[in-house]
């Protein structure tokens, strides 16, 4: 087991495709934050003011509920987190996410895929669900970077 562990939520495959090959190129384990119910399409129609995700980005006290809560991120020093940006910041299920487990002395860097902005406010916004541990803003990591790019970005955090 390594001591990094590169979680991410993504809902429509783009950041799963950039979070595996981030763990791969930092010898990290892989695991997939899920929502207890996935995110359709019309899910995520930003232009539709009454789309779950447009919904849920408006209520930045709202928490979606996981599938599971079976992480051992006891087990890791380093946590690689990535999302797609909403709004820009990180969608509130990382929120819930961070929430569910004790980060206390942890190191956690970011990622994300994003169509257009950076990362906006997030750290600000996640801060507070994760007392105790390490918060820092990574690289957005667009057009699904290969190993080989993504090694020489993890070579230097």
């Amino acid at each position: 087991m390594s001591n990094t562990l590169a979680a991410y939520f993504s809902a429509s495959g783009t950041t799963a495709r950039t979070a595996e090959n981030l763990a791969q190129a930092a010898g990290a384990d892989l695991y997939e934050i899920k929502p207890a119910v996935p995110y359709t399409q019309a899910d995520l129609n930003w232009m539709d003011q009454k789309s779950r995700s447009s919904v849920e980005m408006n209520d930045r006290t709202f928490r979606p509920e996981l599938a599971d809560k079976d992480a051992d991120i006891a087990s890791y020093d380093r946590i690689l987190l990535g999302f797609p940006i909403w709004w820009y910041v990180a969608p509130t299920i990382i929120n819930t996410f961070l929430e569910s487990y004790d980060f206390t002395g942890k190191e956690i860097i970011l990622f994300a895929t994003s169509g257009g902005s950076g990362f906006g406010k997030t750290v600000q916004s996640l801060a507070p669900s994760c007392p105790g541990a390490q918060l820092r803003e990574g690289r957005i990591l667009n057009g699904n970077p290969s190993v080989d790019t993504l090694k020489s970005w993890v070579d230097t955090l």
